[in-house]
């Protein structure tokens, strides 16, 4: 078991923070590529077996496939993706929603499990005074994993321009 299996999930609350906190102030091409090369490298740093995907709107501009990962991994990517484009809210967030009201996301969407998947992993990129333009996700990993190290590279990305 994982130190992350050992604690409970975020509560909603935390989540809702985290997106608060986490807006960027702008997304470039070039912050693409920086935030996607921080992913493989805190990913590498745990031989985590991972996929990652960074998008603006419909354009793909970052993807990676790590070693131990497969097409499954962008299979998963792209239904967690789904749901962040659908409710400009992280995948874990979405899915935590529905469990807070004793239920699931796949029995209450009303949504096809094959196309949408509210699983951790896939989080919105906010630009501060233009909203959600982009989603960051990542593979691989039990859902909460995946879902912390989006998390973590956010974060140092955040801190890295001085917000």
């Amino acid at each position: 078991m994982t130190a992350a299996q050992d604690r409970p999930f975020p509560t909603v609350a935390e989540l809702e923070a985290q997106e608060a906190r986490l807006v960027l102030p702008h997304f470039t091409y070039d912050d693409a590529w920086a935030l996607g090369s921080l992913l493989v490298e805190l990913s590498r740093e745990r031989e985590a077996p991972v996929a990652i995907d960074i998008r603006r709107g419909a354009q793909q501009l970052f993807h990676c496939a790590l070693p131990g990962s497969s097409a499954d991994n962008d299979a998963w990517i792209d239904r967690k993706r789904r749901v962040v484009e659908r409710y400009s809210e992280s995948s874990f967030l979405v899915g935590s929603r529905f469990r807070a009201k004793g239920t699931t996301f796949e029995d209450s969407s009303r949504l096809d499990p094959d196309r949408y998947a509210a699983h951790g992993g896939s989080f919105p990129i906010t630009v501060r005074g233009a909203g959600v333009v982009g989603t960051v996700t990542v593979s691989g990993l039990p859902q909460e994993e995946d879902h912390a190290l989006v998390v973590a590279a956010l974060e140092r990305t955040l801190a890295a321009s001085g917000n």
